[in-house]
């Protein structure tokens, strides 16, 4: 059985470490994950490390890409009478009253365009009606299949997994379920294993001994300080501890209280990458860089400095705990960007000792 999972932390090289992982074989490789950012990271990764030449042996494409490819375009005649035009990205109405035995109706708009969302639940359904021929086919091209960013997989792309791991094939998957800020698709199925929980999946829903697990080999982070691991760590404490391997050594490191009346001053003096919530956030200061949290996953900068909204605040002033799982992935997410420092933007009459305050 060579199926495992790494849950590697913010910064611990997850990347470098798939990539290297790729390029030290001769096998037959797939290396694909959910958005086409990621995917784009993993190709320049890939190429740097390999003076700038893709192997033929390896394949990198999106999670979709890969399911167009392998399940619906080979096999869309198991299901369908028509042939598919397109697909479309916009979620399909939750008002359908059709079932999947009318699948035109069920999976495609009225222009024959396939939902995004539903791949996963058509391939499964392909394969069904198949005999297993479309994962079949996928371990006969695949020798090794690497599946990055696993805490964002959701609904019936756990089932293609899990139907992948029965097979000869390599299956290895890699991911932070502290950083599960979105989900694949929003279907009923497996939804209790939403907000990153694949481990959950794997020990509950897939047979004994299927997949190792291994939350020791990326626990530690080469990007975040060790002021900024241990924030980090408390936010989930059920997981391995992280901690710095950074070596850099600087001024003005660790979290910050920063007056709303100070951001100007602090963001001209160090520069930080400004981080909200989401677009609503009032006050951005429009001059210096904005992203929302979400956004901001897999980006490095020296310094960040956060607008917390209402839940966050609770958390820092009141040690409140988060109620929504994905509010608290998010923040995780926008902690571990910083190298060095994090400010975080307090009404100007805050009275704390949990941070020091700049400029004082």
């Amino acid at each position: 059985m060579n199926n495992k999972i790494l849950i590697a932390a913010a910064g611990s090289g997850k990347t470098t470490w798939v990539v290297k992982e790729a390029l030290d074989s001769s096998k037959k490789i797939l290396i694909t994950t959910f958005t086409e950012k990621n995917n784009e990271e993993i190709i320049k990764k890939v190429k740097e490390l390999n003076n700038g030449i893709i192997p033929k042996n390896i394949k990198v494409q999106s999670w979709y890409s890969f399911l167009i490819e392998h399940g619906v375009k080979p096999y869309q005649g198991k299901m369908l009478n028509k042939q598919i035009k397109g697909y479309v990205l916009k979620s399909k109405d939750s008002k359908n009253r059709y079932s999947k035995e009318n699948a035109e109706f069920f999976y495609l708009t009225k222009d024959k365009r396939m939902y995004l969302q539903l791949l996963s639940d058509f391939t499964f359904e392909c394969n069904k009606k198949s005999d297993n021929a479309v994962i079949e086919r996928i371990s006969d091209i695949f020798e090794t299949i690497f599946i990055d960013e696993v805490q964002d997989m959701a609904g019936y792309d756990l089932e293609i997994i899990k139907l992948l791991f029965a097979t000869k094939t390599s299956i290895v998957l890699t991911g932070d379920p502290r950083q599960a800020t979105y989900s694949t698709n929003n279907a009923r199925k497996n939804k209790k294993y939403l907000d990153g929980k694949i481990i959950d999946f794997i020990e509950k829903e897939c047979p004994i001994n299927s997949c190792i697990i291994d939350s020791t080999q990326l626990k530690n982070s080469w990007r975040n300080n060790q002021k900024i691991c241990e924030f980090a760590n408390k936010l989930f404490p059920e997981y391995e501890e992280c901690l710095s391997l950074q070596t850099t050594k600087e001024e003005h490191v660790g979290f910050f209280y920063v007056r709303e009346k100070d951001v100007d001053i602090y963001l001209e003096k160090y520069s930080a990458i400004q981080l909200r919530y989401d677009s609503r956030t009032k006050n951005i200061k429009e001059k210096y860089g904005c992203l929302n949290f979400g956004e901001s996953k897999g980006l490095t900068f020296d310094r960040v400095l956060i607008y917390p909204n209402p839940p966050i605040k609770q958390y820092l002033e009141n040690d409140v705990m988060f109620k929504s799982p994905r509010t608290k992935c998010k923040f995780y997410v926008a902690v571990t960007r910083a190298k060095f420092s994090v400010g975080i933007v307090c009404n100007n009459n805050l009275k704390s000792e949990k941070f020091p305050f700049f400029n004082e």
